[in-house]
């Protein structure tokens, strides 16, 4: 590991630097920083997301299902994450890719088997998402914050597709939103990359959201930047009608456009759910025609009551339940290479357990002082013996041989 800093100074580094590159982080220092996933903050089909806090913020830690997870759509979704950072993109501050040995049982026999790893970290973005925000409609429901909300999709899609990337999963449940209610785009976990020579693409496999995916992809598996604008018209309806799910045939005509944004808006949002794809515009065009009829409403738009505020808010309190959390963490440091991290007990090792356990090998590492000479004790025909010392106990350790 050479000079480099704890995992923990690092990830603050990222989270702090807008421009750093994302970073590997391990399993053990993931699990340092949710407090051992403690408090999830929302699951779905690719598993669950659960709360982490550093010195300076929170972050979001996605916890992926291996079993379920190819490595090549691991790599492709992290690919994509590392291409793209934009203030209207939830930002990606590293990923996970450990295996871990683990013991189990399978057809009456004890094995090794390797165990995948794989998680993503995100910046936390406090004010839930879109879905709830159109569903509840209570805090920050005016028409300017709205409009705000269409701009930033608009331009943070604009984005996604300079980057020559398919979105495929755009939604209200993947757009989040910031602190000043701004919306950050997430979810790539579906996206393709794709070539400067490509301009639609054919696929036998299904994915997006019913309600939200274009009907040549539904009818032909066709795959091109307009699946996204059909995406992104929906969404603008549900914003504009309030409508959250299907959409009424007639939506635009049940709809007070007080204002020529509106207005514009209704029209836009019409031609991007257009049954053919070469009648939606594209991203940048849509941020011109919103451009063209650019007038304020307000001077100085009012202050948003944000539900991370709001004591009431389930946004406020789950914060707050974790902040409130211990740390049941061993808290000294080991240095092994200048390399610091933080490390967990296995209950296994705890005085009075009696049941054997996973124990983790950079744990290992720290109660034989990184398996020094002065820790051997002992030494047989495959392995090598340790003395380790955990809390004022002496524990055993054999290091087997990797020439078994």
């Amino acid at each position: 590991m050479g000079d480099e800093t704890n995992e923990a100074e690092d990830l603050e580094r990222i989270f702090t630097d807008s421009s750093a590159e994302p970073i590997k982080i391990s399993y053990a220092a993931i699990r340092y920083i949710t407090k051992n996933f403690a408090v999830k903050i929302g699951d779905g089909g690719f598993g669950v997301v659960c709360l982490g806090g550093l010195q300076n913020g929170m972050v979001a830690v996605k916890k992926l299902h291996s079993k379920d997870l190819s490595y090549k759509q691991f790599l492709d979704e992290v690919i994509c994450l590392k291409k793209v950072n934009h203030r209207n993109i939830v930002r990606f501050l590293g990923y996970c890719a450990d295996t871990q040995g683990e013991i189990m049982e399978a057809e009456g026999k004890y094995r090794i088997v390797e165990v995948q790893k794989r998680l993503l970290c995100f910046e936390y973005v406090p004010n839930g998402n879109l879905h709830h925000y159109i569903k509840e409609k209570t805090h920050g429901y005016e028409w300017n914050v709205r409009y705000k909300i269409i701009q930033g999709i608009c331009q943070g899609l604009h984005y996604i597709h300079q980057q020559r990337i398919y979105h495929l999963d755009l939604k209200p449940a993947n757009v989040l939103l910031g602190a000043n209610m701004e919306p950050k785009i997430t979810d790539f976990g579906v996206s393709r990359c794709i070539s400067e020579e490509q301009r639609t693409m054919v696929t036998e496999n299904f994915f997006g959201t019913l309600g939200y995916i274009a009907p040549e992809f539904i009818d032909k598996g066709q795959i091109s930047f307009k699946n996204d604008i059909f995406s992104l018209g929906v969404i603008m309806i549900n914003l504009l009608s309030g409508h959250d799910g299907c959409i009424p045939e007639k939506w635009h005509e049940s709809i007070d456009a007080s204002c020529p944004q509106m207005k514009r808006c209704i029209e836009i949002a019409q031609r991007c759910v257009d049954t053919d794809p070469h009648m939606r515009p594209t991203a940048g065009e849509i941020i011109l025609y919103l451009k063209e009829k650019e007038i304020m409403i307000q001077k100085d738009p009012p202050t948003i009551d944000e539900p991370r505020n709001d004591p009431r808010s389930s946004l406020h309190q789950v914060v707050q339940r974790f902040r409130a959390l211990p740390i049941e963490t061993l808290r000294e440091h080991l240095r092994v290479d200048t390399l610091y991290v933080e490390l967990h007990i296995p209950k296994c090792l705890l005085e009075g357990s009696k049941m054997p356990g996973r124990v983790p090998f950079q744990l290992l590492q720290f109660i034989t002082e990184n398996f020094s000479h002065k820790r051997q004790i002992g030494r047989t025909g495959f392995a090598y013996l340790y003395r380790g010392i955990l809390r004022q106990r002496s524990i055993v350790v054999k290091r087997l041989s990797m020439t078994i």
